[in-house]
């Protein structure tokens, strides 16, 4: 049976994500894919943070990009732009570290920053959380994690 791996038409593993998905474009969400969903996976959940926040070189906070949960384990990813053309149906959001659901894209302050787009495969289906933090998800999935993968990309603004 092959691991959970996502992985984006859009950038290659420790690539460079293109300024289209960046407050510097037009901060669209990013073509991802999965596979190799373990048994037993009732749901999948998505989070996209930055852990350099505000400044690589001493980071003092984790910033939230993304929150996607109870994604079907029928699904094997999100279209490009998919955060504003629509999930499929069935996903829930909770909100990113602008206060809103949905993707924003990198925006780095200052210097090179990594973006985990991390995904998990759990062993029940959420109820709606109303809008959860990633804090909160993620007290949620403790203890239902069947197994995870990221894929990281990286973005400096000019």
């Amino acid at each position: 049976m092959p691991k959970l791996a996502i992985t984006s038409e859009s950038f290659r593993q420790d690539g460079v994500i293109p300024v289209r998905h960046t407050c510097d474009g037009q901060d669209i969400s990013p073509a991802l894919s999965w596979h190799g969903i373990p048994i037993g996976t009732k749901s999948l959940v998505l989070i996209v943070d930055d852990p350099d926040a505000p400044d690589p070189a001493n980071p003092k906070m984790t910033w939230v990009h993304w929150v996607l949960y109870n994604i079907s384990p029928d699904v094997d990813g999100l279209s490009e732009n998919a955060a504003i053309t629509g999930v499929p149906f069935g996903i829930l959001e909770g909100i990113n570290d602008w206060q809103r659901t949905g993707y924003g894209g990198p925006c780095p302050p200052i210097g090179t920053h990594r973006y985990f787009h991390k995904l998990y495969a759990i062993d029940i289906v959420l109820p709606d959380l109303k809008k959860p933090t990633k804090a909160i998800l993620e007290e949620k999935i403790q203890g239902h994690i069947i197994e995870y993968s990221e894929l990281i990309g990286r973005y400096h603004r000019s």
